[in-house]
C-alpha cells in the first residue's frame, strides 16, 4: 500500500513513519513517498527516516520527490501536512495580529484566518489533482486550520477527505488517566465542536459516565493540563472540559497580553529552532535521528507556554509530551484499508449530526470508521453558549472559503471582522492590509 505525505520535508514526518514501523500486519503501508517543495528539507527528513528504519527488516520503502503529480499517482492514502508560507509565514501571522492587539495564533482568530486565506487555494489545487490522479485515494488532512482546510477539500473529494487532530485525543487520554481508567481505548468520549473549538461533555466506561465524578472532585479536576489551564471553578461552571485552544477565547485578553510581552512568538521560536535542525543536517556526519529527537522534545515541552504561564499551570506533564496525531492517522488508515472498525474523533462533514449547521459543514466529533470511511455519530445538542461560538466561527470559515474562491478583498475583510476575537471592522481592514503586505500568497485578493 502506498502512502504519499505532502509536506514530506516537515519536522513531524518522522512521527508518522515511526508509527508505520510498528505496523507489521497484512495490508500495511509498504511504500512512503515524501513530497515537498524544498529539496534540502526532504533530504534532511529522509536521513532521519533512514536511521529510524535501521534494523527493521520490513520497513516501508521511502522515496522523495518535488513533483506533486508524481507523488500522487497510484497513492492509496494521501497525508496532507503542508505549511503554506512556512514558519516565516506563521511568525508574520502572529506579528501582524499582535501589532493590532488581537490574537495571531495559527488556527485561532486573526492568525488562523490569514493562514486559511493563503492555504485554501493550495489545498483546493491538491484536492483537484487527487481527484484526477488518484481518484480512489483517501486524503487524511492535518494541514491547519484543519477543519477549514478539510471543508475546502471536501468540496472536491466529498467524504474521501478526513481531517485529524491530536488535541481531542490528548484531552480524552488525560481525562481517562486522571480518572484511573485502566484502558482509555475502551472509554467513549462525548466530544463535539469544530477543530480546536470543542468540548468533552462525558466519558463513558462500561456505560457509566465518569465525567461527573471528575467535576465533583476539585483535587482531581485541578491535577491535569486543562484543570490547571482553565481553573477548577470555570470547568465546573461549564460542566464540561474544553479543548485547550478554547483558552484563547475564555482568557483572550490575558493570552494576547502574554504573547505581546513574550520575547519571541511561538512561530518565531519554531522557525529559529527548526532552522538550526535543518542547518545541522548539512553535516553528513551528524546523527539525524538524535538531532531530530532533541529538537522535538524541546518543541513539545514549550507547547502553549504563554497560556500556561498566564494560568500558572506550570510545566507540561511528561505523559503529554508524546504527541498523538500520528497514532490517529495510523488507526484511521488501518480501519479503512482493513475494515478494522473503530471509533475516532475526526473532522468530517456534518450530515445531520449538529442541527444548527448544514450538512456540508465540517465538524469534529466521534466517528465510526470502516472500509467505507468515517461516519459521524449522533450527538446531543450543544448548550447555547457553545452553539453561539461554533456558529460564529463556522460563519467566519465560510467567509474565508468565499474569499479564497472569489479573490475578494472585501470578503476577506468580512471574515476578519466577524470573528469573535476581532472586535472592530477597522482592525479587520488593517489586518488585511498588513497580511497582504507580508504574504505573497495573498496577492490574489483584489
Amino acid at each position: 500500500m502506498k502512502l504519499t505525505i505532502l509536506g514530506g520535508g516537515g519536522f513531524r514526518v518522522p512521527l508518522v513513519y515511526g508509527a508505520l514501523l510498528g505496523d507489521h500486519a497484512e495490508g500495511r503501508v509498504t511504500q512512503v513517498v515524501l513530497h515537498d517543495l524544498d529539496a534540502q528539507r526532504l533530504s534532511a527528513v529522509t536521513r532521519v527516516l533512514a536511521e529510524q528504519a535501521a534494523g527493521v527488516p520490513d520497513a516501508p520503502e521511502v522515496t522523495a520527490t518535488t513533483d506533486l503529480d508524481e507523488a500522487l499517482r497510484g497513492a492509496d492514502f494521501v497525508f496532507s501536512a503542508i505549511r503554506v508560507g512556512g514558519l516565516e509565514g506563521r511568525a508574520n501571522d502572529e506579528r501582524v495580529a499582535l501589532a493590532e492587539g488581537v490574537l495571531g495564533q495559527e488556527t485561532v482568530g486573526a492568525g488562523g484566518i490569514a493562514y486559511g486565506l493563503r492555504t485554501v487555494p493550495v489545498a483546493v489545487d491538491i484536492a483537484r489533482r487527487v481527484a484526477r490522479l488518484a481518484p480512489d485515494a483517501w486524503v487524511i488532512n492535518f494541514t491547519n486550520p484543519a477543519g477549514l482546510v478539510t471543508e475546502a477539500m471536501s468540496r472536491h473529494l466529498g467524504d474521501r477527505v478526513i481531517g485529524i487532530c491530536d488535541s481531542p485525543v490528548g484531552l480524552g487520554r488525560r481525562i481517562a488517566r486522571v480518572l484511573g481508567v485502566q484502558n482509555p481505548a475502551e472509554a467513549w468520549i462525548d466530544y463535539v465542536g469544530l477543530n480546536h473549538l470543542g468540548w468533552v461533555r462525558g466519558l463513558r466506561v462500561a456505560g457509566r459516565d465518569e465525567l461527573p465524578r471528575l467535576l465533583d472532585d476539585p483535587g482531581l479536576l485541578g491535577s491535569f493540563e486543562e484543570g490547571k489551564l482553565f481553573g477548577v471553578d470555570w470547568l465546573r461552571s461549564l460542566g464540561a472540559i474544553p479543548n485547550e485552544y478554547l483558552h484563547y477565547y475564555y482568557f483572550n485578553r490575558e493570552a494576547v497580553r502574554a504573547y505581546q510581552e513574550a520575547g519571541q512568538t511561538r512561530g518565531a521560536f519554531l522557525r529559529d529552532q527548526q532552522a538550526r535542525f535543518y542547518a545541522e543536517m548539512r553535516n553528513p556526519d551528524a546523527s539525524a535521528l538524535k538531532a531530530w529527537d532533541a529538537t522535538r522534545a524541546e518543541r513539545e515541552a514549550t507547547y502553549m507556554a504563554e497560556n500556561r504561564e498566564t494560568a500558572g499551570a506550570g510545566e507540561r506533564d511528561a505523559d503529554d509530551l508524546s504527541g498523538g496525531y500520528e497514532k490517529v492517522a495510523l488507526a484511521l488508515m488501518r480501519a479503512i484499508a482493513r475494515d478494522e472498525r473503530t471509533t475516532l474523533i475526526l473532522n468530517v462533514r456534518n450530515r445531520s449530526t449538529l442541527s444548527v449547521l448544514d450538512s456540508e459543514a465540517v465538524i469534529e466529533v466521534p466517528c465510526l470508521v470502516d472500509a467505507n470511511g468515517a461516519h459521524p455519530v449522533a450527538v446531543d445538542p450543544l448548550p447555547d453558549h457553545a452553539t453561539g461560538l461554533v456558529c460564529a466561527v463556522k460563519a467566519v470559515e465560510r467567509e474565508v472559503l468565499a474569499a479564497a474562491d472569489s479573490g475578494s478583498r472585501t470578503t476577506a475583510v468580512k471574515a476578519f471582522a466577524l470573528h469573535p476575537l476581532v472586535d472592530s471592522v477597522n482592525v479587520a481592514r488593517r489586518l488585511v492590509d498588513g497580511y497582504t503586505a507580508v504574504h505573497p500568497g495573498l496577492s490574489y485578493l483584489k
